[in-house]
């Protein structure tokens, strides 16, 4: 049996993403598709609009075969530490031939030349890199520009569009691995990884989260029109979750050290957004008093949810070099038997329900521990228990 994996937050699933199922069943050759799923918090440092076991039905009844959870360490970090332990993760089963993934321009060639690029970096590279960023300029940033000066060969686009930089990742950290995963870039449809205008048939995730928390019935019509019929019914009864609160608070009652310690924070930036959280004690407002050419707006929104979450770039480094877990979250009853015995014969153990986790290494039991702590804590700012640990047979 060979697996298709599809890297996904599902945040929340709608039609491009079911096209992109569809897509994978034409054209990857693979037997089945194997979701790997953020939990619930997500890349940009938010709370996901509905629970993990509710985006992995989601995903389930309109094409995939299993969904497995990526971890919340890697699913709140960079997108070289997401895509570096969500490979990490794929790379432990022989089944998984081929990844899919979003991209808005390039072919898989293009791609694995944009990524070798990328990982090459002599003394004479590191030294433009840092003089690329003398002037404030964010790292990710610099180093783009650098890789695009030392390599001619690299398309620009590749290292500049949202889907594409994550894609390059995908292809580094396979690379890393020495995965024998091929990558299959896929066009996107409709709207743009960021754009928040409603189409008619196809608009973003990030449009669709700004339509969720309209009351406008012209917004929820829209929805309505661009995300399944049974995501539909679960987004009319969507509440937004007190998230950014929560985040705020832990900013403030947390010692500043051990914020310094989050995977994103870097040169004293946990002292700053403490003092601006002192004086603007509003979520929006404290962001848009401390994001510059150097600090994204995403960076500083993670390192709020990985200091909510306790997440420390020394374990999250750890766990990207020891075996962890898969987190089994939804399974197709049809062929289910097949696709339990491919993600048995991977080299990392198959978590099922929460009592299966006994067993885990130490390394693998505190990453397990800390999606244990952020799915408590989503229950508590949802008011609401759910049974995460058993697997769901759809």
């Amino acid at each position: 049996m060979k697996f298709c994996a599809v890297i996904c937050e599902y945040n929340p699933f709608h039609n491009g993403h079911l096209y992109q199922l569809q897509q994978i069943r034409e054209k990857s050759g693979c037997d089945k598709i194997l979701c790997l799923m953020s939990g619930n918090f997500t890349q940009r440092g938010e709370a996901a609009v509905f629970h993990k076991s509710v985006r992995a039905r989601h995903a389930v009844e309109n094409g995939a075969d299993a969904v497995i959870e990526l971890p919340a360490v890697f699913s709140v970090s960079s997108a070289e530490l997401f895509a570096g332990g969500a490979i990490h993760l794929l790379a432990s089963l022989p089944a998984v031939t081929t990844l899919a993934f979003g991209c808005e321009s390039g072919d898989r060639e293009a791609f694995l030349t944009a990524a070798k690029a990328s990982l090459s970096e002599d003394k004479e590279f590191k030294a433009a890199l840092k003089e690329n960023m003398k002037d404030g300029t964010s790292y990710a940033k610099a180093h783009t520009q650098t890789v695009l000066a030392f390599n001619t060969d690299v398309d620009e686009s590749l290292l500049t569009s949202p889907n594409n930089i994550l894609g390059v990742e995908y292809c580094k950290a396979i690379l890393k691995e020495r995965a024998q995963i091929d990558p299959l870039p896929l066009p996107r449809v409709g709207g743009g990884y960021a754009d928040t205008a409603m189409f008619k048939n196809f608009s973003s995730a990030a449009a669709l989260r700004l339509a969720l928390n309209d009351a406008d019935s012209k917004a929820q019509k829209l929805v309505k029109k661009n995300v399944p019929q049974n995501v539909y019914r679960d987004a009319k009864n969507y509440r937004p979750l007190p998230f950014e609160t929560a985040a705020l608070a832990a900013l403030v009652t947390q010692d500043g050290e051990k914020i310094a310690q989050c995977p994103d924070c870097s040169e004293g930036l946990e002292n700053r957004l403490k003092a601006m959280t002192k004086s603007n004690p509003q979520y929006a407002d404290m962001l848009n008093k401390v994001v510059s050419k150097r600090y994204t707006l995403s960076r500083l929104k993670r390192i709020l949810a990985q200091a909510l979450l306790n997440i420390r770039l020394k374990d999250v480094k750890e766990f990207l070099e020891e075996p962890l877990y898969l987190n089994l979250l939804a399974l197709k009853k049809e062929g289910a038997e097949e696709v339990l015995a491919a993600l048995g014969e991977g080299s990392f153990p198959v978590i099922a329900r929460k009592s299966d986790a006994i067993g885990l290494k130490k390394d693998a039991l505190d990453c397990f521990l800390t999606d244990v702590r952020a799915n408590d804590l989503y229950n508590v700012l949802s008011g609401m228990h759910t049974n995460e640990y058993e697997t769901l047979f759809l």
